[in-house]
């Protein structure tokens, strides 16, 4: 079905005021934005220590951040479709979405093994073992919205109408899945600037 945009019912009656499901998740990520700043701040002051090893990222990090940079674009574009009710293409997209995070966590596992081969190992040294927390705590996270991204996939094929709720849980799953891919690309940029 092929509509310009879901009709003005869908919208929320609450204009000026934000969702509480919504201002809940914001107050949810800027929590988990204070963790990881709290994460990066003692990667630094830790390096500053001393007993610290020097060694380069594997560049299959880059290959993962390029992975969730076009997860997240692949969602925005099933939101897109979704609000003009342009069921297959939302669905698909919503799909691609699901399989690029599945390859994310992959791309991060051989990301850690290659880690480990360079002698990078946990436990070994203060540097590595930041580094594993750190892209282990975020790869967490990323399992956590695959599992909100199967129930919204669920939702796509087996619910026909589009519903102000649905609405609201895909704009929920958007924020989050948004923020976590944000998320990872500080946090390449960080490492990439402290290990340069």
């Amino acid at each position: 079905m092929n509509v310009t945009a879901l009709p003005e019912q869908y919208e929320s009656p609450r204009r000026n005021k934000i969702h509480p499901l919504k201002f809940a998740l914001w107050v949810g990520c800027a929590s988990l934005a204070m963790m990881f700043g709290g994460f990066t701040s003692a990667y630094v002051v830790r390096q500053a220590a001393g007993n610290w090893l020097e060694f380069q990222m594997p560049s299959i990090f880059l290959v993962s951040t390029a992975t969730i940079i076009l997860s997240s674009i692949t969602l925005q574009l099933s939101y897109y479709h979704f609000r003009r009710q342009n069921t297959k293409p939302y669905r698909m997209l919503l799909v691609a979405t699901f399989v690029l995070g599945v390859l994310f966590l992959a791309l991060q596992y051989m990301g850690w093994l290659e880690l480990t081969a360079r002698g990078v190992e946990l436990r070994r040294n203060p540097a590595g073992d930041f580094v594993y927390l750190i892209s282990g705590v975020h790869a967490a996270h990323v399992l956590g919205g695959l599992a909100v991204l199967a129930v919204a996939l669920i939702h796509a094929f087996r619910l026909k109408k589009f519903t102000p709720r649905r609405k609201l849980r895909l704009e929920l799953t958007l924020t989050y899945w948004h923020f976590v891919d944000l998320l990872w690309v500080y946090l390449v940029v960080f490492y990439w600037l402290q290990n340069r």
